[in-house]
C-alpha cells in the first residue's frame, strides 16, 4: 500500500488501518469479555463481492452496534466462524467499510470526529435536527456519497435513522436501494441497548447477552419494485415491523398463568400438553 494513498473521500488509508486498529483493541472486550456476543451467519459475508453491499440494521446504541460490525466482518472474512476470538484478524483489516450516520452526530466532540475517519459516511438528517423536528429536502451531496461508498465497498445504514425501537422505515433507504441496485443484507441485533448508554460508549451493565444475526441478501426488483414494497420487506428483514409488537404483555402473562392454574384445578388432561 502506497504510505499516503486515500480512499474515495480523501481519507489517507494507513491512517483508517491504525485507527480501526487501536479502536477495535480497545472495543474488542466489550463483545467478548464483559459481555457475550452471539453470532449467526458469518458464513454469508464471505459470499458477497467487495463492492455494493449494502447492510441493513436495527438501531439500539450510535457507536457500540457499528463497531460491532466492524469486528463481525473483518473476523469472517479471516475465516472466523460466529465468533470474534483471536483479534488477529484486525492485523489486515478490511478498509472499505463505510456506514451512514447523521452529520449532527459524528461533529458532536473528538471521540466521534475519530470515528468519523474510520468510515462515516455522514448526512443530514431530513426530520430532525438538534432534537427538533424538521421538514427539509434531501441533500444531493449526501446520496452522491452514499453512491460513491457503495462503488467503493460495503455500507451499513440504519434505515429507522433512530435508535428507538418500531419506528418507521425512512424512505431513502428504499431509494437508495433502487437506485444503486446493491446486495441488500439484513441484520438484526439485540442486547446492545441493555449493556451500553445510548451513545455505545460506556458500559452499562456487564454480563448482557448480546446477539449479531446476518441473514441471506433480499430478493428485490430494482427496476420494477415499489418503494412501499421494498421498505416493508425491510421491515420484516431486521424485524421492526409491526407484527413483531404482537407480544404478551406482563398483564396477559399473568392472566394466562391465572388460566392454567384454574385448568389445572379443573383436572384438564389436556394441561401437560400446553
Amino acid at each position: 500500500m502506497p504510505l499516503f494513498k486515500r480512499n474515495p473521500f480523501g481519507h489517507i488509508l494507513l491512517l483508517k488501518r491504525f485507527l480501526i486498529q487501536v479502536l477495535g483493541v480497545i472495543s474488542h472486550g466489550r463483545y467478548r469479555k464483559f459481555n457475550d456476543l452471539q453470532i449467526e451467519g458469518m458464513d454469508i459475508l464471505r459470499n458477497l463481492p467487495d463492492k455494493n453491499v449494502l447492510f441493513i440494521s436495527n438501531h439500539q446504541t450510535y457507536f457500540a452496534d457499528v463497531a460491532s460490525m466492524f469486528h463481525v466482518f473483518n473476523a469472517a472474512l479471516k475465516g472466523r466462524d460466529d465468533n470474534i476470538r483471536n483479534i488477529g484478524y484486525l492485523w489486515n483489516p478490511k478498509l472499505n467499510i463505510y456506514y451512514i450516520a447523521a452529520g449532527e452526530t459524528m461533529r458532536a466532540g473528538l471521540l466521534p470526529k475519530i470515528f468519523a475517519y474510520v468510515g462515516s459516511v455522514s448526512v443530514e438528517r431530513t426530520w430532525r435536527s438538534e432534537g427538533k423536528d424538521i421538514k427539509r429536502k434531501v441533500k444531493m451531496s449526501d446520496i452522491s456519497n452514499i453512491r460513491m461508498a457503495l462503488n467503493d465497498g460495503w455500507v451499513i445504514t440504519f434505515p429507522q435513522g433512530t435508535t428507538t425501537p418500531f419506528k418507521p422505515i425512512r424512505r431513502g433507504t428504499a431509494h437508495i436501494i433502487k437506485t444503486c441496485k446493491p446486495i441488500v443484507v439484513p441484520i438484526v441485533i439485540d442486547g446492545f441497548r441493555r449493556s451500553f448508554d445510548k451513545k455505545g460508549l460506556m458500559i452499562k451493565k456487564r454480563n448482557v447477552l448480546q446477539s449479531m444475526v446476518i441473514k441471506e441478501p433480499l430478493e428485490i426488483d430494482y427496476e420494477n419494485e415499489e418503494v412501499s414494497s421494498i421498505i416493508e420487506k425491510i421491515e420484516y428483514a431486521i424485524e421492526q415491523h409491526p407484527s413483531f409488537l404482537k407480544v404478551l404483555t406482563p398483564k396477559q402473562i399473568k392472566e394466562e398463568q391465572e388460566y392454567r392454574e384454574k385448568r389445572r384445578f379443573w383436572g384438564s388432561e389436556h394441561q401437560s400438553e400446553e
